[in-house]
């Protein structure tokens, strides 16, 4: 490792950090200045265990040969061509490959840069495809309370955390949410699916009425909603959710940011729950969280509704630069290729079990009011500090950060995913130092 990465910069100030705490991370800042596999290095040489794959991403672990190989062979073949009236073979090549794997009928696919740009890119897909077969009065988005759905204005007017949404006005017109599927008193400490709540998908049909069925275009959820705190959905919710908008003609787009390439031991959390959206949204683990890129992922009709007209005008005015960038496409492909040679979709489903033993068996321990897992994905939620939300599980963080463990917070949940090489071993490490951990919490 070059000697100048271990040194932390003297001035702190320019950098406007996104989602932190920038005033507290300032006074001790917690640098990471090296990965590989299941660890980073933090600028004091010292090694911290990764229990979050990076932010949800790192699903086949840090600096894998083959993905760092395919980058800087792309980086030196073809850096950037644009995607406008223009191509190159690998965006085809990783297109290709991901319908693959794809749940069956999503065979098309749209590049963006992020979870977020693939939000909003769905979105805009399906109030247009409902444009384009003479159906524009599906005007209504539906989202559901405590979503997330990125940060870009579609994505924030859909998703339902408060704190996403207060502090930008009025956001898009037409949007309305459902009711979420978090019942701790009836589904307390639950390990995947939840038993009860499946009847909280008919608060489609309370919308549906108020609104009257014909005005909505698609309803947005997450399979597991991932950032509010490990929601599992509750057993034949989706599957109720699927019924509804197939009653009513409404597009049904789940968001798999968190759950997509391998998170559920499955390619995809609809293969998990055996229920197909209409379109389906995808990022971070498509390239290991190495170089930024989403992918949209359409059913043939929805595609081919565009693909009308004379064929020398462009079908759907929307992309970005660097849809399909040539070093992110090499990336995916190399991304893909890993979680095949090594069985890594396999290897989460094997561990599930173990995963969710181990988690639960901090029931009881100081703090803990309720732990969910599902996948390889897991929540602690800590009972807040009378007064001082959020404060708790904060602590919690900075501490295990200092005893060699990365998690995730997000209000008063402790949030995990471990990437998908992590050994039983190390699932006994993270159990262990947040037991530690809780014990001294005040």
């Amino acid at each position: 490792m070059n000697e100048q990465s271990r040194i932390v910069p003297n001035n702190l100030e320019a950098f406007w950090m996104p989602f932190s705490a920038n005033r507290q991370f300032k006074q001790a800042p917690r640098m990471f200045v090296a990965a590989k596999d299941m660890h980073y290095t933090t600028a004091d040489g010292r090694q911290v265990l990764d229990g979050t794959a990076g932010l949800w991403c790192v699903n086949a672990g840090h600096c894998r040969p083959k993905i760092t190989e395919a980058i800087q062979s792309q980086a030196a073949e073809l850096d950037y061509a644009p995607a406008f009236q223009m191509g190159h073979p690998k965006a085809f090549e990783l297109a290709s490959r991901l319908t693959t794997i794809a749940p069956q009928g999503l065979d098309h696919v749209f590049f963006t840069n992020s979870g977020s740009e693939s939000v909003e890119t769905a979105l805009k897909i399906a109030l247009a495809y409902h444009r384009a077969k003479g159906d524009g009065a599906r005007f209504r988005l539906i989202g559901r309370e405590r979503g997330y759905h990125g940060v870009n204005f579609g994505g924030i007017s859909v998703g339902g955390i408060v704190g996403n949404r207060k502090m930008f006005g009025t956001l898009l017109t037409g949007v309305d949410h459902m009711r979420h599927t978090h019942d701790p008193e009836r589904n307390g400490y639950s390990k995947g699916e939840t038993e009860h709540g499946a009847e909280l998908a008919d608060d489609l049909l309370r919308i549906a009425t108020l609104h009257d069925p014909s005005t909505i275009a698609a309803v947005i959820v997450e399979p597991v909603a991932g950032s509010t705190g490990v929601l599992p959905p509750p057993k034949g919710y989706l599957k109720r959710l699927r019924e509804i908008c197939d009653q009513h003609g409404i597009l049904l787009i789940f968001d798999e940011v968190i759950t997509g390439y391998g998170r559920m031991g499955t390619a995809f959390a609809s293969d998990y729950f055996g229920v197909t959206p209409d379109i389906m949204i995808t990022a971070k683990g498509l390239t290991n969280g190495v170089i930024p890129m989403g992918a949209v992922f359409v059913k043939d009709t929805i595609h081919d509704a565009f693909m009308t007209g004379p064929e020398h005008l462009i079908e759907f005015a929307h992309g970005y630069t660097y849809s399909g960038n040539p070093i992110a496409a090499a990336a995916g492909l190399a991304t893909l290729e890993t979680y095949q040679e090594e069985g890594l979709f396999e290897r989460a489903k094997a561990l599930e079990p173990v995963w969710a033993d181990a988690i639960h068996s901090l029931k009881g321990t100081r703090h803990v009011i309720d732990i969910r897992t599902i996948g390889l994905i897991g929540a602690i939620e800590l009972e807040p500090m009378k007064g001082e939300p959020t404060k708790r599980a904060f602590s919690a963080f900075v501490k295990a950060f200092e005893e060699g463990l990365l998690i995730r917070t997000t209000g008063d949940i402790i949030a995990l995913s471990p990437p998908l090489m992590v050994s039983e071993e190390q699932i006994g490490e993270i159990v262990d130092t947040l037991k530690g951990i809780l014990a001294g919490l005040e």
